[in-house]
């Protein structure tokens, strides 16, 4: 839980590196609030008004720990867009995101896991 709150605390945050555990717990996080809120929706018969309201709230933490995970390999935020791509863009977009991060400096700054940021 820690993970989702770190990232929902940096907001609009673009910069930086986000680990491959930040990411993927914050994915894990999002999904199950999201479907207990389709449940919801379903039940008190608003259909997608909370969904709705949740997915808006949480667009840019989502957008911002993407584009910081894609930092983390080496890419820039520009790859999240490889998700245009039919069929293709999705699969090189999981991939991207489940490889490790570069172990050392790069262009984005240090390596969030060798900091314990």
């Amino acid at each position: 839980m820690n993970h989702y709150l770190d990232v929902l605390k940096k907001y609009a945050v673009f910069s930086g590196r986000a680990r491959r555990q930040e990411y993927w717990m914050f994915f894990l996080f999002n999904m199950a609030a999201a479907i207990i809120l389709m449940i919801l929706d379903g039940v008190l018969g608003t259909s997608p008004v909370l969904y709705s309201i949740y997915v808006v709230a949480v667009l840019l933490p989502n957008l911002g720990v993407t584009i910081r995970r894609l930092h983390d390999t080496g890419k820039s935020g520009w790859w999240i867009l490889i998700n245009l791509v039919p069929f293709v863009g999705f699969i090189w977009f999981i991939v991207l995101v489940a490889t490790a991060g570069q172990q050392q400096q790069n262009q984005y700054g240090p390596d969030p896991k060798a900091y314990g940021v």
